[in-house]
């Protein structure tokens, strides 16, 4: 009967988990679906093995349906722009710019379209849990675990259900920190194989700021030359 009663009580807490879970996702999806254009000042940092080998930070504005554009202001100006169709990366001083249909590029900043596109979660997580493994940079928000879609087919590296505790090593792990007052997004963490993390850093962000049409478009500058392909690699 005591072994009843714990397992009602588990079940029980499990079910809470899940509630606040989804309760945290409806705030944050509709914080970002009501708006069609947003602003934010971002940092993005490259580790290795706990070291950060680069940092970087800018400025990224995201507009429906599916274009953002990223301006990064130090160390090195250059910009990573998606108009909808194609993604480009501009290094002003290399005089090149990289194109490549937004669809086939695997740059991690390309499924944070998200904000700009339909804002739901479901459309890249294959499901969403509360986790232990990463801490909140921000006393008091939420971390929450996106295994990506199509992952699932490879090999899992974390249990499954409310409250379970993902491995401190996966190949791959996608974890979103949120402000549970206003469901703002603080911070994307990605973990990959072989202790390689990049980790991007939001704040201000405004929500519908006037800003022109033309700042989601992308005009190869004269004596630029166009490269088809990727980005180097991180």
């Amino acid at each position: 009967m005591t072994f009843m009663l714990w397992l009602l009580a588990l079940t029980g807490s499990f079910a809470a988990l899940g509630s606040q879970v989804q309760a945290l996702i409806r705030v944050f999806e509709g914080r970002y679906r009501s708006a069609h254009v947003l602003e934010a000042k971002f940092l993005e940092r490259y580790s290795e093995s706990g070291h950060v080998l680069r940092s970087e930070s800018g400025t990224v504005y995201f507009q429906r349906p599916g274009k953002m554009r990223w301006e990064y202001e130090a160390p090195e100006r250059n910009l990573f722009l998606v108009d909808g169709k194609t993604a480009w990366f501009y290094v002003p001083a290399d005089h090149t710019v990289m194109r490549v249909p937004a669809k086939q590029s695997t740059d991690w900043r390309t499924p944070l379209a998200l904000l700009a596109g339909e804002m739901k979660l479901s459309r890249i997580c294959s499901r969403v849990e509360l986790t232990t493994v990463e801490k909140p940079d921000t006393p008091g928000n939420i971390v929450l675990y996106c295994p990506l879609r199509g992952e699932e087919s490879k090999p899992q590296h974390a249990e499954t259900g409310p409250g379970a505790k993902q491995s401190s090593n996966p190949e791959q792990s996608v974890y979103l920190e949120i402000s549970p007052e206003n469901g703002d997004l603080a911070r994307v963490l990605v973990r990959e194989e072989g202790g390689v993390a990049i980790e991007f850093k939001f704040a201000d962000w405004r929500f519908d700021p006037q800003l022109p049409v033309s700042l989601f478009r992308f005009e190869v500058p004269a004596g630029v030359a166009i490269v088809r392909g990727e980005p180097p690699a991180e």
